[in-house]
C-alpha cells in the first residue's frame, strides 16, 4: 500500500513524538539526545527539522539539518534521520530528507553533507564528499561521508567539516 506522507516543519508539540520516533530508530538513545543537545545549540536552523507524517497526522518520519561548515564555507549536515520501524521501507525517510532539502535551499543554503549509508543517499544527489576535497578530522569510511551541493552555480568547496558542538567531533 502506497502512503503519500505529509512533510512540515516541526512544531514545538511534535518534540516527544521526534524524541519517540529516533528512539525507536536507533539502538541507543545517544541520537534522541543529540537532537536534543542541537535543539539548544546555535546550529539549530528554524524549518529544518522536518516531521513526515500519515494523513491522519501521526509522526512517523524526522529528518533534521544543522549548520556545520567546511573549513569556514557555512554548509548543512543532515542527521539524525530516523523513521518508525513499523514504517520503515514505505518512503517516509525519503519524504523527510527531500522535504529537508527543499526546505533547505528555499533558505538559500546550498550545502549538504551526510554521514550515512552510501547505498541509500545517493538517491537524493549525495556522492563521496573526498571527491571534492572534503573530509573529517576522524576516520570514517571514505564511502559513508558524502555531500550534495543545492545550486549548481555554487561548486562544493574542499575542506574539513566541523560539525556543531553536540556532535562530539
Amino acid at each position: 500500500m502506497s502512503i503519500n506522507w505529509i512533510t512540515r516543519a516541526e512544531t514545538s508539540a511534535d518534540i516527544p513524538a521526534i524524541r519517540d520516533i529516533v528512539l525507536a530508530a536507533f539502538d541507543t538513545p545517544l541520537e534522541a539526545d543529540l537532537v536534543d543537545a542541537l535543539r539548544a545549540d546555535p546550529a539549530w536552523i528554524g524549518g529544518l527539522s522536518i516531521v513526515a507524517t500519515d494523513r491522519d497526522g501521526k509522526p512517523a518520519g524526522h529528518a533534521l539539518l544543522t549548520r556545520c561548515h567546511i573549513d569556514d564555507t557555512p554548509a548543512l549536515c543532515l542527521a539524525p534521520v530516523a523513521v518508525r520501524p513499523e514504517t520503515q521501507r514505505a518512503g517516509v525517510g525519503s519524504a523527510a530528507i527531500r522535504a529537508s532539502l527543499r526546505a533547505a535551499k528555499e533558505l538559500g543554503e546550498h550545502f549538504v553533507t551526510v554521514l550515512g549509508h552510501p547505498s541509500y543517499y545517493p538517491r537524493f544527489g549525495f556522492t563521496r564528499a573526498s571527491a571534492y576535497g572534503i573530509g573529517l578530522s576522524i576516520d570514517v569510511p571514505d564511502e559513508a561521508m558524502m555531500a550534495l551541493t543545492l545550486d549548481a552555480a555554487h561548486p562544493l568547496p574542499g575542506g574539513t567539516v566541523h560539525y556543531a558542538a553536540p556532535f562530539g567531533i
